[in-house]
Parts: C-alpha cells; structure tokens; sequence
C-alpha cells in the first residue's frame, strides 16, 4: 500500500473494505421506480384526455417506460457493487460512482462535522446516510444506504475520534 500526505496528514491510499447494507439495493430501486411512474401516469392519462396527442404522449410514456426500467434493474446493483466505505482510526475513506467512480479520504484531523439523515423513504428499509464534513472545496464525504443503528453508532464514534485527534480541521 502507498501513503499520500493530505494536508499535512499521512493516509494509506487502499480501497475501503464496506460495502453499503443489502436493502439499498431496495431502497435505490424504490427512488428510481418514483423518478419515472409518475411521469408515465401523468402521460397516459393525459393520453386519455387529449386525442389530438394521443400518439405521441403514449409514445413518450413507453420510451419513458423502457428507459425507467432499465435504469431501475441496472443502476442499484451497479451501486451496491461500487459503493464502499470504511472508518479507521486514521481517515474516513469512501469510494462512490457508476461510470466515474470517486474516492474519497478525509483525515480525522479534517474532519469538521458529522451528520446523519433519515428521509421518509430510508426509514422505511431502515437506513441512513452519514454525512462527514471537511474543509476539502471537494465537498463532504456522504455515505448513503447504511443500517440505520450502524449509522448512528458511526456519528458517535467519529464525533468521539474526531473530538480526541489533534488538528484544526480547516
């Protein structure tokens, strides 16, 4: 493994070794099915409404269709295989993506803030998103699709670390 120095912080460059929980899978399947029905319902029954464009709003509504089921068999389980996450005592690492695949390492020194998400939907399957803010212009590092306890466990456990590890996280 190499290290690399991320302000002013030695890192050991390696995949993290997490994948996300099962039910994302689920969970990111239900998101694309709500990306795409209810734009086909409002189609069809405009079609209905509207003989003059009948045609082309049924046509609309089955290319909309086809590409929304597609979209919704391949892109979770395309997630589930990239997304990865790890926290070690040293960093937070993530690697998140589909065609461009980013990883990312955020120092505890780094780290300013951690927080944890719970939309209507993630309750459902029982999952959260952890949210780890650095200093990076990158953006914070989002963990999405985690066991809900475990999420939480995570907060407490990175607030604790990054409460005890020297540095000024800017």
């Amino acid at each position: 493994m190499t290290t690399a120095t991320i302000g002013g912080d030695a890192v050991r460059l390696r995949p993290p070794r997490n994948r996300v929980d099962p039910r994302a899978v689920r969970w990111w399947t239900a998101q694309e099915l709500l990306s795409f029905v209810p734009i086909v319902l409002v189609l069809a029954v405009l079609a209905m409404l509207i003989p003059g464009a009948r045609q082309w709003l049924w046509l609309s509504a089955g290319v909309i269709t086809v590409l929304g089921l597609a979209s919704t068999l391949i892109l979770p389980r395309w997630r589930y295989r990239v997304h990865r996450w790890e926290v070690t005592d040293d960093a937070v690492y993530s690697r998140t993506g589909w065609l461009w695949q980013e990883w990312r390492i955020a120092p505890m020194s780094r780290i300013q803030t951690v927080d944890s998400a719970r939309g209507p939907l993630q309750r459902s399957f029982g999952l959260a998103s952890i949210t780890v803010t650095t200093a990076s212009a990158k953006g914070a590092i989002v963990i999405d699709g985690l066991d809900h306890e475990l999420a939480a466990d995570l907060v407490q456990q990175l607030t604790e670390v990054t409460q005890a590890t020297p540095g000024d996280a800017t």
